[in-house]
């Protein structure tokens, strides 16, 4: 099975991504969300934790192998979970979750049925059906109480920070300069030196202005 993979994104499709290593391109599907945060990184190397699936009934014969990739470990295990919804298949999820995990994650947890009913394809029955079968069971996965739905900054290596240092004397506040490094550590947890945080961030940067 292959769990994660690292090569160069060559393509940005509507519902998938194309990454090609060692001269071998794979097709990924990916979650609504991620297309918005891959697309700047055409042409760049990317790590996606991946789950593999078989698409088809094993009565006709004819199975269709299924590469989904994430960002992050953490949206990968989410997903697990939600497919676990009675009624959420493989592609209705990949649909749905248009919105950040964390953000997702939290509605569930607040039993908020109107917004996860604005989750494309998903509608009031399905999204109560999610809160009755997930509710409580992720909480790590949610926004501490207070939050504004953003991202969660975790701790900083010495190098993001560094990063940080140099993204705020160039004009930056303090907070942007922290959600642009938190969201391309997501992307590229493999940078390791200041300079290459600080190009990723605004290429982050780019992407939301």
């Amino acid at each position: 099975m292959i769990v994660r993979l690292i090569g160069n994104l060559i393509e940005v499709n509507e519902d998938s991504v194309v990454v090609e290593l060692d001269g071998i391109a794979r097709e990924v599907l990916v979650p609504a969300y991620a297309i918005g945060e891959l697309t700047p990184e055409r042409g760049r190397q990317v790590t996606l934790h991946t789950l593999e699936f078989l698409e088809g009934t094993p009565t006709s014969g004819y199975l269709t192998p299924l590469l989904i990739g994430f960002v992050s470990a953490e949206d990968k295990l989410f997903f697990e979970r939600f497919i676990a919804v009675k009624g959420i298949g493989v592609r209705r999820a990949l649909k749905a979750l248009n919105e950040p995990t964390r953000r997702v994650a939290t509605w569930i947890q607040e039993g908020d049925v109107k917004a996860l009913a604005r989750l494309k394809g998903i509608g009031p029955r399905a999204a109560q059906q999610i809160v009755v079968d997930l509710k409580g069971k992720i909480a790590d996965f949610a926004l501490p109480p207070g939050a504004d739905g953003g991202e969660v900054v975790s701790a900083l290596t010495d190098a993001q920070h560094d990063a940080l240092t140099i993204l705020i004397e160039w004009g930056d506040s303090r907070a942007d300069a922290e959600r642009y490094i938190q969201q391309a550590a997501r992307l590229h947890p493999e940078i390791e030196s200041p300079d290459e945080w600080v190009r990723a961030a605004y290429r982050v940067r780019s992407r939301a202005e």
